[in-house]
């Protein structure tokens, strides 16, 4: 019996639980299974291979049907991609003469001849009320037939399934893995994490949950299944309120709060007691998110239960009632009086706060006597700061070298980004180098001795996930700030989207940037040919969903970057339709096929972020002619309606430069790191596996490592991160 959660499973791990059922002759039906896989990008390995082929035929077929359905999902293959011009990319007219002949079959129309003729006579004429314009000309079937089929080649992406264990274990191994997570989970990660929290209520739990995001997921479960809840903050309880009320967990947002059971007011009522009740000073807590705690007192009626009287005093804290000093206030009170060597004492009680207030306290000095005080003071929590501070602290410094006058590009949570001048002073280098120095033999010390290395030279590229946030939920997406190889000679771009309730457009562009950002031309519904490029027409409703396509030729590409977009010009947002996503596909020249050919995705990525302009990812030409991917990630906020590629060149080469300028901490400074311990280190070539157990690195897990091996790949690269 198949698990409810093995699609999960398949998703975030790449493996097949282990199917079970009666003894049989399942391998030609396994030989089929892997044949309909490889039609999407996807193939079976040796042990699966194996597995299925000693179950009955009937086994076979049905974990094959679900298999399948997941991952044609995964890729983007689950809905139809029709496109406007049916030859695309072959006979995509030019732009104006396309225009023209949209109104010529306007005149033709009874309907709408006087309309047009109005709009002429006025000087300007509205395309979306040409009826030819904006809506599929032929069905998907007639498209499917105006397409060869397509070819073949040694670059098409094959995605390996690996055997996995049994369901139960693997949905309690994935709960394990993303609930004691040490770096924050993507909104994705979270509602998978809150789906397998209510399936793993009473199996084994981590020995640790070290983001609070996740405890307040965890905590749902728990409360609904009568466990006890936890909790050591005031701040946990109104984590676990938002939940509770699908509202934002990371309290970025704010949340709408439910009216509650009785029940459920009385756990939170006392969760919040025991807290004050055994640390009185986390009161000072409240007064950072006043309103919140103001809002979630109207819903918990506190009056209504007096034996919980430490909880009253969390609510009259936030209603003013009941003074409880902030730790910030103290910290704003000591710098104020240029106390620093005071302030870094203060924030020895909090090491995290203390490392990200680092650059702030240095600037602040003006003896060495402080400067020498922040930094012992560093340096004896050191040890107590979590791996991805220390990391991110590290990833901070090293860009910290940059003279000032360079522009500072701020990315939130969420995705949405900003750039403004840097007026800081420079942090003063000596104890730069100092805090970088002390920061590796730290890191170091806490990275697991690897035994021997085996490294996908690809994957040294990749950035940190030092927050799950700098990524989105997908197929081949890896974290912000990520530089991966692009091979092939064409870029195919595509985004789908599926309204829910209102007309919606979405428009597909690239734009085309020189060495110094400069725009040197862009492909859009209003620029449908250029040098190397075509786009497969502008649809301007989905009902039923639509797909838009931009086709480039790379050798032909004019200018040193592409940058394509996602631009809401109207209707619903990204976070507000049925279903959004963009991707890219690599195929060689004479490949032909459809407009969409699943196997040839390299990148499928959710549209799920603020702001009306999606910036997944750039791609930039190397000095020596090669062309790779730098992630994005980000979110411009846009207008209202009407964006267009034209109106935001100017921001999107801004926070395009900010990004590609920064120096990201990378698995290359892990690995350097781990290398010091390993017992050797070989560079996958992609052919002959160690026989021994290894701790692989890669973008790919190789079919045939030992089955004691540790293995990364980008599915759970937040494991390097240390604790």
């Amino acid at each position: 019996m198949a698990h409810p959660l093995d699609p999960l499973v398949i998703r975030h791990t790449h493996r097949l639980p282990a199917p079970s059922g009666p003894a049989g002759h399942g391998d030609v039906a396994a030989r089929q299974f892997d044949a309909a896989l490889m039609s999407v990008g996807f193939k079976l390995s040796a042990a699966v291979m194996e597995r299925l082929s000693g179950l009955s035929e009937e086994t076979v077929v049905a974990t094959a049907a679900r298999t399948l359905d997941t991952v044609r999902e995964m890729v983007g293959d689950h809905v139809r991609h029709n496109v406007y011009f049916l030859d695309f990319p072959a006979n995509v007219p030019d732009t104006f003469d396309f225009w023209r002949q949209c109104i010529a079959e306007a005149f033709a129309d009874d309907a709408s001849r006087d309309s047009t003729l109005a709009q002429l006579r006025a000087g300007v004429v509205d395309l979306l009320t040409l009826p030819s314009y904006g809506n599929y000309r032929h069905t998907y079937d007639g498209m499917l037939a105006a397409h060869d089929e397509l070819i073949a080649a040694a670059g098409d992406r094959i995605t390996l399934l690996h055997l996995g264990g049994a369901s139960d274990d693997e949905v309690d191994a994935l709960y394990l893995a993303l609930a004691g997570s040490a770096t924050p989970l993507g909104d994705e990660g979270l509602r998978d994490l809150r789906a397998l929290a209510e399936q793993c209520a009473d199996s084994p739990q981590p020995e640790a949950i070290p983001v609070r995001e996740n405890r307040a997921v965890i905590n749902v479960a728990r409360l609904e299944a009568g466990q006890d809840l936890l909790l050591d903050t005031v701040t946990d309880v109104l984590r676990l309120a938002c939940a509770l009320s699908d509202g934002d967990v990371t309290l970025v947002e704010p949340t709408r709060f439910r009216s509650l059971s009785r029940p459920v007011r009385r756990a939170l009522l006392a969760g919040l007691d025991a807290v004050v009740a055994a640390a009185p000073a986390k009161l000072a807590d409240v007064t950072a998110r006043r309103e919140p705690f103001k809002r979630l007192g109207e819903r918990l009626h506190p009056h209504e239960y007096p034996r919980w009287p430490h909880a009253a005093e969390v609510f009259a804290v936030a209603r003013g009632e009941k003074e409880a000093r902030s730790f910030d206030s103290r910290l704003e009170e000591l710098l104020g009086a240029s106390d620093v060597t005071g302030a870094a004492r203060l924030l020895t009680a909090a090491p995290g706060r203390l490392f990200r207030a680092l650059d702030r306290l240095l600037r602040a000095c003006v003896t060495q006597e402080e400067r020498d005080a922040v930094m012992a003071a560093a340096e004896e929590v050191a040890p107590q700061v979590s791996g991805r501070v220390l990391l991110s602290v590290r990833e901070h410094l090293h860009n910290r070298a940059q003279e000032t006058g360079e522009r500072r590009v701020f990315v939130n949570q969420r995705g949405r980004a900003w750039v403004t001048a840097d007026t800081r002073p420079p942090v003063p280098p000596p104890e730069r180098r100092r805090l970088i120095a002390a920061l590796d033999t730290e890191t170091r010390r806490r990275l697991p001795d690897p035994g021997h290395l085996l490294i996908d030279p690809d994957v040294l590229d990749v950035a940190l996930p030092l927050s799950g946030k700098a990524s989105a939920a997908g197929l081949g997406v890896l974290p912000r700030g990520s530089l991966s190889p692009v091979d092939g000679e064409l870029l195919r771009f595509f985004v789908y989207w599926k309204q829910k309730s209102h007309s919606t457009d979405y428009d597909l562009s690239a734009l085309m940037l020189d060495a110094e950002y400069a725009t040197v031309c862009w492909l859009s519904y209003t620029a449908l040919t250029e040098v190397g490029g075509e786009h497969s027409g502008d649809i301007t409703d989905a009902p039923d969903g639509a797909s838009e396509f931009i086709n480039l030729r790379l050798d032909a590409v004019r200018g040193t970057f592409i940058v394509p977009q996602v631009n809401i010009y109207s209707g619903e947002d990204f976070e507000a339709v049925e279903e959004s996503f963009f991707g890219f596909m690599r195929r060689d020249a004479e490949q032909r096929g459809r407009p969409f050919e699943p196997r040839t995705v390299r990148m499928k990525s959710e549209l799920r972020g603020p702001g009306r302009v999606a910036l997944p990812l750039a791609f930039r030409r190397g000095s020596d002619g090669r062309w790779r991917a730098k992630w994005l990630h980000l979110y411009l906020q846009g207008s209202p309606d009407s964006n267009r590629v034209e109106e935001n060149r100017l921001s999107v080469a801004t926070l395009v430069r900010g990004i590609v300028e920064r120096d990201y901490l990378t698995v290359r400074y892990l690995t350097g790191l781990m290398a010091d311990r390993a017992t050797g280190i070989t560079l996958w070539d992609g052919t002959t596996v160690p026989d021994g157990p290894v701790t692989y690195i890669g973008l790919e897990r190789p079919d045939g490592l030992h089955p004691d091996s540790l293995i990364v790949t980008p599915e759970n690269l937040r494991d390097l991160i240390p604790g």
